[in-house]
């Protein structure tokens, strides 16, 4: 997958000033806000900027934290890893691997088989329902 680069100016006319927030400057919506905290539909999540697939619905569960949170990713290439030092703690912070949009953090307090909890921002992510 080709990497996506644009100047800040191209996404903030692309995306909604919450998206633009999240995804470009790294905020983060207040918890059980999110469009997708609750939502249960099977399908793919994408990435609101890029529209690359990032979360199936079959490792999405509820983690009670006021995310959408998930297992695992729908590959290893589909997000990248850094480490965050902001607030004062140290956790590490996930983003699109194709565009580089910041989409939440993840934990090692998943259930299995991974063991991790992807806490992602609903605001990142763009649902993509399965065909029935």
């Amino acid at each position: 997958m080709d990497k996506l680069e644009k100047p800040l100016d191209a996404w903030r006319e692309e995306l909604s000033d919450e998206q633009f927030q999240i995804c470009r400057l790294g905020a983060t919506e207040r918890p059980f806000t999110g469009k997708y905290n609750d939502t249960r539909t099977p399908g793919v999540y994408h990435c609101v900027c890029c529209d690359a697939p990032l979360f199936d619905a079959d490792a999405k569960f509820d983690s009670g934290c006021g995310w959408p949170s998930y297992f695992q990713p729908v590959s290893d290439t589909a997000i990248a890893s850094l480490d965050d030092f902001s607030h004062g703690m140290h956790r590490i912070e996930v983003r699109c691997a194709r565009c580089d949009a910041h989409l939440g953090h993840v934990f090692p307090d998943g259930p299995k088989p991974t063991g991790l909890r992807y806490c992602i921002n609903s605001a990142s992510l763009d649902l993509k329902p399965r065909e029935a």
